[in-house]
């Protein structure tokens, strides 16, 4: 039975499919906040969500073979959106975030601070790993793509160079 496979082949790959895309979709709604850095509560619904949603791919089937499958056909369209996110600009633009101005000439942008998830702890952490004491000394402030946040100074005729990640920030969890 260890090789046996419960659930027909096909199936299998019809399961793990949806559910790929399923999970995909929930990260992507989100936000980039989110994928940014896991907290201990993140990686804790992270790892339930994943206990949660191997019934639905697995079906009845236990058998290694099944479990081969599986990881054969995730580790597939993985790599599928890889590629084709990298070579069709509309699947990109639907799939990767957007940098967002947060803080823009020494004063925060609240609208989209709330909008992205961000409180003033984060922000104001932000500024202190990029060297600056307060919020004045700041005259960009991007939430990146990859939910860092750059900073660059008032002062720095480099900014573009020279603004460092030294961190990911996360929205804090309660």
């Amino acid at each position: 039975m260890l090789w046996a496979l419960g659930t027909p082949a096909l199936e299998l790959v019809f399961r793990a499919s949806v559910i790929y895309v399923a999970f995909f979709v929930a990260l992507r709604l989100f936000g980039k906040r989110e994928i940014g850095q896991f907290t201990l509560f993140d990686l804790a619904l992270v790892l339930l969500a994943a206990n949660a949603l191997q019934p639905a791919m697995t079906g009845p089937d236990s058998s290694l073979t099944g479990g081969l499958i599986l990881v054969v056909t995730l580790f597939v369209i993985d790599r599928g959106v890889a590629i084709v996110r990298v070579r069709v600009p509309v699947v990109r633009r639907l799939l990767d975030f957007q940098p967002t101005v947060v803080g823009r000439d020494g004063s925060w942008i609240l609208r989209e601070l709330v909008r992205q998830g961000l409180d003033l702890v984060d922000v104001e952490e932000a500024l202190r790993e990029h060297g600056l004491e307060t919020v004045k000394q700041m005259k960009l402030a991007t939430l990146e793509a990859d939910g860092s946040i750059s900073i660059v100074a008032a002062d720095d005729g480099e900014s573009s160079t020279t603004s460092r990640r030294r961190r990911r920030y996360r929205r804090r969890s309660i």
